[in-house]
């Protein structure tokens, strides 16, 4: 039987520069391919990950990588601690350890047929990058996608190179930053601000979001108006966890546990309970 708590040795295999603060890590089994679930992919988009190494411990991350992608997994790590500040120290070919994946994820069968709008800001792009590399897969269910996405500074977008591969399948990308800067002739201001730069079928529309809570509680506002009910609206919550299948409370959030019942819920079940 397998023990739900064992780590599993992966190699790093790419290591690239964000940002000043953040690397994206891939990595891979030492022998083998990543399972394959019965649904064909390695894990549902929006679920997570923990990674680390003996010695450190480990904390949580969104896979940004194609969830059909069974070759390699990808991490994004902001340096912030311990556990990130160790891995942003390692090089190709470093061995770390992983759990999972964990949790749930966006509710992809759910959300065919549907126009989607996804907002996000900062290091919340993870989940939403392999829910884009789903739906580019899968692009016939879908209707119009958008992407509405924050960042403080140029400097600050993350995934620069795959936001350009979206846009070339389809994917609608709108960026904002916080600031004006010299370098930057595109949206300045609030995530939220962004909702009326995007055409969809209001009443036949889903929204999913990762990012900080004021961002989110912003963009609820805006969404309901439109006619996206919050039995239509799913984020993805960030906490700490630690055991990850429910056992160590880390991660509780009101009488749910991230772990278990997320890390994606409906708006209405997590309402006010941002961190």
């Amino acid at each position: 039987m397998n023990n739900i708590y064992e780590p599993q040795l992966v190699k790093i295999t790419e290591i690239k520069e964000q940002s000043l603060t953040v690397k994206s890590f891939k990595f891979k089994k030492e022998k083998g391919r990543f399972e394959k679930n019965d649904q064909g992919v390695v894990f549902n988009p929006g679920q997570f990950v923990l990674v680390g190494n003996i010695g450190y411990g480990e904390a949580p991350f969104g896979v940004s990588s194609s969830p059909y992608e069974d070759g390699f997994m990808e991490i994004v790590v902001r340096k912030v601690g311990t556990i990130t500040s160790y891995l942003h120290s390692l090089k190709k070919g470093d061995l770390i350890t992983m759990r999972g994946p964990y949790g749930n994820g966006f509710p992809v069968d759910f959300m065919e047929g549907k126009d989607i709008v996804m907002a996000t800001g900062g290091c919340g792009i993870p989940p939403i990058a392999a829910t884009i590399e789903y739906i580019i897969v899968n692009r016939e269910k879908f209707g119009r996608t958008y992407v509405l996405y924050g960042a403080k500074s140029p400097e600050e977008i993350l995934m620069k190179d795959k936001i350009e591969e979206w846009k070339q399948e389809g994917i609608s990308i709108i960026l904002t930053i916080d600031k004006p800067a010299e370098s930057w002739d595109g949206p300045v201001g609030f995530v939220s601000d962004l909702v009326k730069e995007i055409k969809i079928d209001e009443a036949d529309a889903v929204a999913l979001m990762c990012g900080p809570g004021p961002m989110m509680d912003a963009l609820e506002k805006i969404f309901r108006p439109l006619g996206i009910s919050d039995r239509r609206i799913f984020v993805n919550m960030e906490r700490k966890m630690q055991c990850g299948v429910g056992k160590c409370q880390h991660c509780t959030c009101g009488s749910n546990y991230v772990c278990m019942d997320g890390p994606v819920f409906n708006y209405d079940e997590i309402e006010n309970s941002w961190d």
